[in-house]
């Protein structure tokens, strides 16, 4: 629902300034395009062609661009970034987070980087570094060092005047971190327990139900889950030692669920989601030129497989007809089962343990549909034909290849994973491969057996 919230958006967003560019109503683009968020605005600027792109570009206020330049993918920012002046850059960067900051600097010119860091504070710095240190895709590496922390012994009231005194608090904050003298999590305090209870009492009385934090080398999917089943707003990070380091907030999770949807239904094409939509042509289409060629590859195997019952579709024209049916029966079946594995795995719902349960579950599945569908078309084969013996051939080809695909669907993420192959990327090609094989074998095999008698 959001999703389709969003892409309304930036469809409106996109047809009103392309309308405006086209007019040539430079003003009217600037204030249409300064009204969105910095999201909005990179949703805006990756849907654009290079040359419309860099004209609404020049059009973002400063103060916008730092934000934008997150939010964009690889490809584009580098676009954006080559268009700018090192000033412009610094101006743009300067006041990121310091986990925003970390996102994109290594895409940043040295000039700039040495620029940035130098207007930085020690302690900044330091933070900048310690979040460097961590995988892009950990706990570490999205975590926001910025953090409120208070101690246990303390009341209420003493926590309201030490935030009157500070002045402000970072944002996306819902709650205070409680750590004792040594820097260690003890828990958290609720904004909302801050401002509701009796200032008397003390921070220690209300942070007994305070959930684990999550450890700094968690990975990103990992951490979207924890938010997930725990409804967070944010949570923080901890060393082995439960060290408080630094939080996460929910912006930077619901990132990490889009990356992760965006990466798992590109990745099933061969294609990269940091691609530019408007990359140059050549560019583009050598990108493409690796997953084709596998698929090019696939393709020659089961068409040699077909090659090699030549004689029976020279003397039965129905085979040439009828087994594509065949081969596209098993793959959606594989598909099916395959997409739900691949999900699971991706969720943490799918592992050894209970593979051998998945699996059973799915071959009862493939051989149910199997039966189903094979008498299906077996009576349209011998409606169409009148030959029982060829819809019996389908009918046996169809189950098997409905059974093999269940199969396969089942075990190909599991092999592929092992082996440091991304099942999302590979699988599809993988299980094409073996539905076509099965079913040509199947099909053209028992026809050339029973029907032929060879």
């Amino acid at each position: 629902m959001l999703d389709h919230i969003r892409e309304d958006k930036t469809a409106r967003h996109l047809e009103h300034v392309s309308e405006a560019l086209d007019s040539g109503t430079k003003s009217q683009v600037q204030q249409l395009v300064n009204s969105l968020s910095g999201g909005e605005i990179a949703d805006l600027l990756e849907s654009l062609p290079l040359t419309k792109r860099l004209a609404v570009w020049e059009l973002v206020d400063i103060e916008t661009d730092g934000e934008v330049l997150v939010e964009v993918n690889d490809e584009v920012r580098a676009t954006l970034i080559r268009d700018m002046g090192s000033d412009e850059l610094v101006a743009a960067v300067g006041d990121l987070e310091i986990d925003d900051l970390a996102d994109i600097l290594d895409d940043l010119p040295d000039a700039v980087i040495r620029e940035v860091l130098h207007a930085m504070d020690r302690e900044n710095r330091l933070r900048l570094e310690r979040v460097l240190s961590y995988p892009e895709d950990s706990a570490g590496g999205l975590m926001d060092p910025d953090v409120v922390t208070i101690r246990a012994d303390v009341s209420l009231d003493v926590v309201l005047r030490y935030l009157r005194l500070r002045g402000s608090l970072p944002s996306g904050v819902d709650q205070l971190f409680v750590v004792n003298r040594a820097g260690e999590y003890l828990g958290d305090l609720k904004l909302a327990d801050l401002v509701t209870r009796d200032p008397v009492q003390r921070v220690a009385d209300l942070i007994a139900d305070s959930r684990p934090a999550i450890p700094v080398n968690m990975t990103a999917s990992q951490v979207a889950m924890e938010f997930e089943h725990h409804d967070l707003i944010s949570a923080p990070v901890v060393d082995a030692g439960n060290i408080l380091l630094g939080r996460i907030t929910i912006d930077d999770v619901v990132d990490v669920i889009r990356d992760e949807a965006e990466h798992t239904v590109l990745t099933m094409a061969g294609l990269d989601e940091e691609d530019d939509m408007f990359a140059p042509v050549v560019q583009s289409a050598r990108r493409r030129w690796l997953w084709l060629g596998v698929n090019l590859i696939t393709a020659l195997l089961a068409a040699m497989v077909l090659y090699s019952f030549e004689p029976t579709l020279d003397q039965i024209v129905a085979t040439a007809v009828l087994f594509p049916v065949v081969m596209s029966m098993g793959g959606i079946a594989g598909t099916q089962t395959l997409t739900l594995v691949i999900r699971g795995m991706a969720t943490g719902q799918v592992s050894s343990s209970n593979t051998p349960a998945i699996l059973r579950k799915e071959l009862a599945v493939g051989l149910l549909n199997g039966v189903v569908f094979s008498l299906l078309v077996a009576v349209i084969a011998f409606y169409w034909y009148g030959d029982l013996q060829l819809g019996a051939v389908m009918a046996m080809a169809i189950l098997a290849n409905l059974f093999a695909g269940a199969l396969a669907g089942a075990l190909i993420p599991g092999i592929l994973k092992r082996m440091s192959i991304d099942p999302a990327l590979a699988g599809g090609v993988v299980l094409t491969t073996v539905t076509d094989v099965v079913g040509i074998l199947a099909f053209i095999g028992l026809a050339t057996y029973l029907l032929l008698g060879t």
